[in-house]
């Protein structure tokens, strides 16, 4: 037991909720760790509460009943989540990320925590009231996004393999028809890792004409799954038709032009 001070409670309180996002927890289990009455847990809560939101750093809940109890919910306002993305395309436009064939570089931004953290954070607040059980990418470079994601939802990641790995067990295959190359293309997930009938969430890095999210579309049908959402860092203004039809982005690929070494990204939310 630890006996605090009111803001001292309040700080910690705040830290052990943003570290554990969308995880409930009980009035008793912060008045044994601090030794205070429960009243006065929600009167810290309430002060938790009223700070979270008027920084706009998302919500503080309370859940009544038996099982409830409080959890915070990292949710990103539209006016701040812009702003970040408008400073997340002055990087990603910068023409020296150019790859011959009209590739772009953009490693070192999604694997940084902390954008990955805060874009993840936007994809759960699109799709918190999906009430989704898994988030599902396919290996690799959507890998950190997607884990980010899944951490402030507070629900696991199932990644989706290109060749099948004897580690994995037991797995499903599936080919698919890559929408830009046309090429047909292997992916793979192991049996164990989603149960049938879940509700999944599928989040990738970059999307041109829709086959990846095609084929992890088809892939989900295999176990029953619902996919409530598609979530992609970037996606392309050509083909304007993608091979799947609703899907969230937060970039808008606009232009890559390898003579004038131009690249235009803009914000698409």
């Amino acid at each position: 037991m630890i006996r605090l001070k009111r803001s001292e409670r309040v700080a910690a309180l705040l830290k052990i909720l943003s570290d554990n996002p969308n995880q409930i927890f009980t009035l008793n289990y912060f008045s044994e760790l601090f030794g205070a009455a429960k009243s006065t847990i929600s009167e810290d809560v309430g002060t938790a509460k009223g700070v979270v939101e008027q920084m706009s750093l998302g919500s503080i809940e309370t859940i009544p009943g038996a099982s409830g109890g409080v959890k915070y919910k990292p949710l990103a306002s539209n006016e701040k989540s812009i702003e970040f993305l408008k400073m997340l395309c002055e990087e990603l436009n910068d023409y020296t990320r150019l790859i011959p064939g009209k590739f772009l570089y953009m490693a070192d931004i999604i694997c940084d925590p902390t954008v990955a953290a805060r874009v993840g954070e936007i994809f759960a607040t699109k799709f918190m009231d999906k009430k989704a059980n898994y988030v599902v990418t396919i290996e690799t470079k959507g890998i950190t996004v997607a884990l980010m994601t899944a951490r402030a939802l507070n629900i696991p990641l199932v990644i989706v393999r290109r060749d099948s790995k004897v580690t994995e067990g037991s797995t499903i295959s599936i080919n698919y028809v890559s929408g830009s190359s046309h090429r047909i293309q292997t992916m793979s997930i192991s049996k164990r890792s989603l149960p049938p009938g879940s509700k999944v969430l599928i989040i990738d890095d970059f999307m041109k004409a829709g086959g990846t999210a095609k084929g992890l579309l088809d892939l989900m049908a295999e176990f029953n799954s619902e996919v409530v959402g598609i979530g992609v860092l970037i996606s392309t203004d050509e083909p304007e038709e993608k091979m799947v039809g609703d899907y969230y982005s937060l970039l808008k690929l606009k232009q890559v032009d390898e003579l004038s070494k131009q690249i235009i990204i803009v914000p698409s939310i």
